[in-house]
């Protein structure tokens, strides 16, 4: 009986490899014809960048970049947020490398410090020197390493719901798994190949909370293009070294000169206020908090114009308008 069991085993596992070896890149293609990128690529020191471009023509208008949070991408930032802005600047928004239609730098998790280096001289390649930088949530970190890594090529930061200061929580068991060589190796492809999208969707509700996940919203920005292997690994191992990288950049801000905008809710639950939004102002004497009375993580797809409002005031205090 033991020899049958173990040969039941064998071949269950056998059966769910071969499924997942022929089920993944199937959803993932599937993925990527759905949600094809929007932009176009650059190429930095030999590794492709996706950037969408919109907006006023360059030179008629404040250059703006736009960077998104944890395995997103550029979607995230062209469903509400860069069409409010079109009118008024020239808008640069990428996908991280790792994510969307970018390439990883780095098989080891590229840090922020590296990713604000290629993100910045994929601008420059593109004629823009000395723009406002927004970041939301990872993406708030992003834009934080530009700035202390390249002041003289930032007008302001705008930084929406954003990780800036290191904190005491362990890193999430779902990260350690998925960041590690086996977890990468094993795990991570039975996610690209079985999770449903209804479990992703809940995950979303999540992370939209107290507000809800805006209609059409899901569709955009594409959930199943997170949901690839190259995206969930390259997201796990950033992820996984975030805290070490934040905890290298935190003791420059007191060094900063340009503006800097910070939105933040008062009920985001995914970056809190008083680690981060609350402690920036504190150590950047050219910081200014609005905090959203309420509102969770994403105030750039719930609470638009506010953000809309702090890149204006970011415009302003450069002296760009």
């Amino acid at each position: 009986m033991s020899a049958i069991v173990a040969l039941g085993l064998t071949l269950s596992v056998a059966g769910l490899g071969l499924a997942t070896a022929l089920r993944a890149p199937a959803r993932e293609a599937q993925a990527m014809a759905n949600h094809p990128p929007q932009g176009q690529f650059v190429t930095v020191d030999g590794h492709q960048v996706h950037v969408v471009e919109r907006g006023q023509p360059q030179g008629s208008a404040p250059d703006l970049v736009l960077i998104h949070g944890s395995n997103g991408s550029s979607r995230d930032m062209t469903f509400r947020l860069s069409p409010a802005l079109e009118d008024a600047y020239h808008i640069l928004i990428f996908d991280r490398p790792g994510l969307g239609y970018s390439d990883a730098v780095t098989g080891k998790g590229t840090s922020i410090q590296t990713q604000a280096a290629v993100l910045q001289k994929a601008s420059a390649s593109l004629g823009v020197d000395r723009p406002i930088v927004l970041g939301q949530s990872y993406g708030g970190a992003v834009a934080l390493a530009w700035a202390t890594q390249f002041p003289q090529h930032t007008a302001a930061v705008v930084n929406v719901s954003g990780v800036s200061h290191p904190w005491d929580a362990e890193l999430p068991t779902f990260y350690k798994l998925t960041s590690s060589r086996l977890g990468g190796a094993l795990i991570v492809p039975v996610l690209t190949a079985f999770v449903p999208k209804s479990y992703v969707r809940s995950s979303l509700k999540e992370v939209f909370a107290p507000q809800a996940v805006p209609e059409g919203f899901a569709e955009h920005f594409g959930l199943a293009m997170s949901l690839r292997r190259s995206s969930l690994r390259a997201n796990a191992k950033q992820r996984a070294n975030l805290l070490q990288e934040i905890e290298a950049i935190a003791p420059l801000y007191p060094q900063l000169e340009m503006p800097i905008e910070i939105v933040h809710g008062t009920a985001d639950t995914t970056v809190g206020i008083s680690i981060h939004a609350e402690r920036l102002v504190q150590d950047s004497s050219t910081a200014q908090l609005t905090p959203l009375p309420g509102v969770g993580h994403m105030p750039h797809q719930t609470h638009t114009q506010s953000i809309v409002d702090a890149v204006n005031r970011a415009a302003a205090r450069a002296n760009l308008r």
